[in-house]
C-alpha cells in the first residue's frame, strides 16, 4: 500500500479516482473490500472520490482513524441513508440514535454490559453452548456457519429473555440473514421503495419474523412482571438521570438491536475462528492443549477465561483477519475537520474500513498469515499502534457489547475444542469473505469433525 509521506497543503485535495462514480458504485456493490483495497493501493492512506452528489473520504491509517473516531467524534454523525436503512429494523435504538438521545440510551444500557454483569451470564452461556454442541453427536461434517449461528442465537435468547426455542431460532436465523443481504443492497440506492413493493417480499418476511419474536417476548414479560436477571429485566429497570425509563417503543428497539447485534457478529467471529483453527492444525492443537489443561472435561467458568491466553490470542488474530464489522457505517461531517493535513468540508462522507487497516504490512508483519503470537508482547512482534486493530470500532461509539461477545466466543470455542478436532474438507479452498453488513464466507462453511 502506498503512503503519503509529504504533509499536504490544507487547501489541497487528497488523491482519488475522477468522475461521478457510477462505475465505482457498481464495483463496491460487487466487491466492497476488494474495490477499496485497490483504490487505497493506488492513491494512498486518504482517498477522495465523488459518488454522484456525495464527496467521500476513505481513511486506513490508524492515526487518522483515531483522529476521526475519538478526537472528532462530536463533529460527525452517521450517514443518514445508512441510518434510514438500519432504522427499518432497529427503530431509534442506541445503534441508530445520535446526540443527546444516544447518550441517554447508552448510559441506561451500559450497566447491563459491564464486565461484572457479563460474568453473571457465563453459566447460562456455557450451558447453552454445551447443549448446542451435544447436537453434533454422530456427525462427521457440519455446516459450521449455520451451527455457530444457532448456538449464538440460543445464547442471546437466553441472555435477553431467559428462554430459547430451537425451531424458532432457526427460522429467526434465516430472517436475520435475509435482512442483512437486503440491507446491503439498499445502500447502493438513494431511496428505498415502500415495504409493500412486490420486490420487498423477502425483507417483509424477515421483519415480520423478527418483530413477532421481540414483540411476543416483551408482551409475555409485561404480563408476568416478576423480576428476572436477564437483559430484558435490566432494560425494564433502567432509568436515566431524570428517573425515566424506556417507553414501549424504545424497549422494543433496544431489544431488537441487542438481539441482532448479540448473535450475528458473534456467529461470524466464531465461523472465521473455526476456519482459522481447521486450516492451522498445529495452532489448534496448542489451543486445545491449553483448554484441556485448564478445564479438563468440566464446563468453563468466568474465572477460567483469563487462564486461556492462547485461546484469546487466536481470537485476536482471527478478528484481525476477518473482522465481522469489516466496514464501519460511514459518517458525515457536521463541521469542517482537519485530518491528515486536509480540510474536510461540512457534509463530507467519512469511510473507515477495519478490514483494510488490519492487513496493512506497516502494522502487521506478514499480514495475510494467521499468527496469533503477534499479539503477545513477549513474542517480539513490533508494537501494534492504537487504531490498527479495531474489530469493535473505537471512540465513544465502540461496540457496547464487545466484552459480552468476546466472553461468549471464548466459552463456545473452549467447549468445542474440549470435544472436537476441526478439519477442513479435503480439497476445500479457503472461503472468500463476503460483506453483507457482517463479514461472512461467500458459501456456507463446511468443516469436518473428529471426536477427541
Amino acid at each position: 500500500m502506498n503512503t503519503q509521506t509529504l504533509a499536504p497543503s490544507k487547501t489541497a485535495l487528497p488523491p482519488g479516482p475522477a468522475g461521478l462514480g457510477f462505475d465505482r458504485l457498481r464495483a463496491l456493490s460487487r466487491d466492497y473490500l476488494g474495490s477499496l483495497r485497490q483504490w487505497h493501493a493506488q492513491h494512498g492512506d486518504v482517498v477522495r472520490q465523488r459518488f454522484v452528489n456525495l464527496v467521500d473520504y476513505s481513511f486506513v491509517h490508524p492515526d487518522h482513524i483515531r483522529e476521526l473516531l475519538v478526537a472528532s467524534h462530536d463533529q460527525m454523525i452517521r450517514w443518514e441513508r445508512g441510518i434510514e436503512i438500519f432504522a427499518s429494523a432497529h427503530g431509534r435504538s442506541v445503534l441508530v440514535a445520535e446526540g443527546a438521545p444516544w447518550k441517554r440510551q447508552r448510559q441506561m444500557l451500559q450497566p447491563g454490559f459491564a464486565p461484572k454483569r457479563v460474568e453473571s451470564f457465563v453459566p447460562l452461556m456455557a450451558e447453552a453452548a454445551a447443549q448446542g454442541l451435544d447436537r453434533w453427536q454422530g456427525q462427521t461434517v457440519v455446516n459450521f456457519e449455520a451451527e455457530m449461528t444457532q448456538i449464538t442465537m440460543e445464547v442471546i435468547l437466553r441472555s435477553l429473555f431467559s428462554r430459547s426455542d430451537e425451531a424458532q431460532g432457526r427460522a429467526t436465523a434465516a430472517a436475520v440473514h435475509d435482512l442483512s443481504v437486503e440491507a446491503m443492497k439498499e445502500f447502493y440506492w438513494p431511496v428505498s421503495a415502500p415495504l409493500w413493493a412486490p420486490w420487498k417480499a423477502r425483507k417483509r418476511r424477515a421483519l415480520r419474523q423478527l418483530k413477532g419474536l421481540i414483540d411476543g417476548e416483551i408482551r409475555q414479560r409485561l404480563d408476568d412482571p416478576s423480576p428476572r436477571e436477564d437483559l430484558l429485566g435490566m432494560m425494564l429497570a433502567a432509568r436515566d438521570p431524570q428517573g425515566q425509563g424506556f417507553d414501549a417503543t424504545g424497549l422494543r428497539d433496544e431489544c431488537m438491536t441487542t438481539f441482532l447485534a448479540g448473535h450475528e457478529t458473534t456467529a461470524a467471529g466464531l465461523t472465521w475462528w473455526g476456519w482459522c483453527m481447521a486450516s492451522h492444525p498445529a495452532e489448534q492443537r496448542r489451543v486445545a492443549d491449553e483448554v484441556r489443561e485448564v478445564l479438563g472435561d468440566r464446563l468453563p467458568t468466568a474465572s477460567d477465561l483469563p487462564r486461556l491466553p492462547r485461546l484469546a490470542l487466536s481470537f485476536k488474530e482471527s478478528l484481525r483477519l476477518y473482522p465481522p464489522a469489516a466496514g464501519l457505517l460511514s459518517r458525515r461531517t457536521t463541521a469542517p475537520l482537519e485530518v491528515a493535513g486536509y480540510t474536510l468540508p461540512v457534509g463530507s462522507m467519512v469511510r473507515i474500513t477495519p478490514a483494510l487497516t488490519h492487513r496493512d504490512p506497516r502494522w502487521f508483519l506478514d499480514p495475510e498469515a494467521f499468527r496469533p503470537e503477534r499479539f503477545d508482547p513477549a513474542a517480539g512482534h513490533p508494537e501494534i499502534p492504537r487504531g490498527a486493530w479495531l474489530p469493535f470500532g473505537a471512540g465513544p461509539r465502540v461496540c457496547l457489547g464487545s466484552h459480552f461477545a468476546l466472553t461468549e466466543m471464548s466459552l463456545v470455542a473452549a467447549l468445542l475444542l474440549q470435544r472436537y478436532v476441526l478439519e477442513a474438507l479435503p480439497g476445500q479452498p479457503a472461503p472468500r469473505p463476503r460483506l453483507d453488513i457482517t463479514l461472512r464466507p461467500d458459501v456456507p462453511l463446511q468443516l469436518s469433525l473428529k471426536r477427541r
